[in-house]
């Protein structure tokens, strides 16, 4: 007996060397062929185990890797070939390709008291409680690896993106900042860095920040709508309409980023008087999400566009057709056309009435205003319409619009001399217009 161990004991490493041997020549079969021969006569044997792994692994067979590194954690003997910190590592990353997360936790919580000095650990274990939704617990370990490496740009990131989610954008964005200047190919840092500008309305900068974040593939489709919007704001509106167009067609058709893509284009189109174009969009994203922001509103007050001609017109010309057609709507309310100017979301037209049978009555003024806005005509704009008829000496106003007028707005009227006429009553007028 003593014998068999001491020819076990000089044999035993040899038989690891020429297996290490077959793995350094790039051999993983043989080596698996030489470890598989051997564990069948010493099936405990957690350095031949660990080979096995190894060749497997050498052999792009990572799920049968892993098994044999979680019979090395069994066996739990770490006395012999295998280096127990570099095999915590190794089988730390595999259960995470695996998305075997609470084994993954404790391997790398292992490695931290192993290698407290060591920031990427710390990284690892924040990303896992990201992923368990313990915000505080993953904050907690992106400080303790910025406190060992204040140089970690990962650390930084993480740490800046879940500060914004937060609110608290002062601090998440020196985070976002820092990994940037650690890693200018931080490319998650530059896009919510991006959010951050563009929350602040600084649209230039975002726009650059957003540019930087659509070089990493994940993050492209969402940069570009995100570049969209901004290009909205800045009325830079065929440049935003090239950019979600690129989105929408990357974009998988049941994702997010396409719903958002196809939601901002119709707002675009909207801007543009091109109505029959966003309401093609709001119908894409109607289609697959009927509830998504206020696609179904939308929709129902451009119900008529397709129907009828004459709010189509209303809703779709130029400025130039628009003022005269608003022209004629006024000559059909039996006024007669004094002044026409544009103003912001439609027209101005100072109007009198005709010239009845009592010539010596002095005709009474009007500011008639048609909006073709698509939202509710909010308080200000009756300010707006009430500041005009002061300035021109004006008693008697009119405000005309697609849409329909906010509560506010409406209480603002009622002690105005100025009458609010909604899309139902204007729809009635555009039907005696003569075209």
């Amino acid at each position: 007996m003593v014998a068999f161990f001491l020819l076990r004991s000089v044999f035993a490493p040899r038989r690891l060397e020429s297996i290490q041997a077959l793995l350094a020549q790039n051999k993983p079969q043989a080596a698996i062929k030489a470890a598989k021969q051997l564990l069948q006569k010493d099936a405990r044997n957690g350095d031949l185990h660990y080979l096995m792994g190894l060749a497997y692994e050498s052999d792009n067979n990572n799920e049968l890797a892993l098994m044999e590194y979680r019979t090395v954690n069994q066996i739990g003997d770490f006395t012999g070939l295998v280096d127990e910190l570099a095999f915590r590592k190794k089988i730390a990353s595999l259960y995470l390709v695996f998305n075997h997360d609470e084994e993954a936790l404790k391997e790398f919580l292992l490695l931290a008291k192993r290698e407290p000095s060591e920031a990427s650990h710390y990284v690892s274990i924040g990303r896992l409680f990201e992923a368990r939704n313990r915000t505080d617990k993953a904050v907690e370990h992106y400080q303790r690896a910025i406190r060992v490496d204040e140089r970690n740009a990962a650390a930084h990131g993480r740490l800046g993106l879940l500060l914004y989610r937060e609110k608290n954008v002062t601090e998440a964005r020196a985070h976002l900042d820092a990994a940037v200047r650690l890693n200018p190919e931080h490319y998650e840092a530059w896009f919510y860095i991006g959010r951050i500008l563009k929350d602040g309305r600084d649209c230039p900068q975002a726009l650059s920040a957003f540019e930087k974040a659509s070089r990493d593939p994940e993050l492209k489709i969402k940069a570009l709508v995100e570049r969209g919007g901004c290009l909205i704001s800045m009325g830079s509106i065929q440049r935003a309409v090239s950019e979600l167009e690129r989105a929408a067609k990357l974009a998988d058709e049941n994702s997010p980023e396409a719903l958002y893509a196809h939601y901002f284009l119709a707002h675009a189109h909207e801007k543009t008087r091109k109505i029959e174009l966003a309401i093609d969009h709001w119908e894409f994203v109607y289609r697959r999400k009927p509830g998504f922001k206020d696609v179904s509103e939308k929709m129902a007050r451009y119900k008529d566009l397709r129907t009828d001609d004459r709010v189509k017109d209303y809703l779709t010309v130029g400025p130039e057709a628009f003022a005269a057609l608003c022209n004629r709507a006024v000559e059909a309310m039996g006024l007669t056309v004094r002044d026409t100017r544009a103003v912001e979301g439609g027209c101005e037209i100072v109007a009198v009435e005709a010239a009845g049978k009592w010539r010596n009555t002095r005709p009474i003024p009007k500011v008639v205003r048609f909006l073709r806005i698509s939202d509710a005509i909010a308080e200000g704009s009756v300010r707006d319409t009430h500041e005009a008829m002061r300035r021109q000496n004006i008693t008697r106003g009119m405000i005309m619009t697609s849409s329909s007028f906010s509560p506010e707005a409406q209480e603002f009227a009622e002690s105005r001399p100025i009458d609010l006429v909604g899309k139902s009553k204007l729809q009635a007028l555009l039907q005696k217009v003569e075209i």
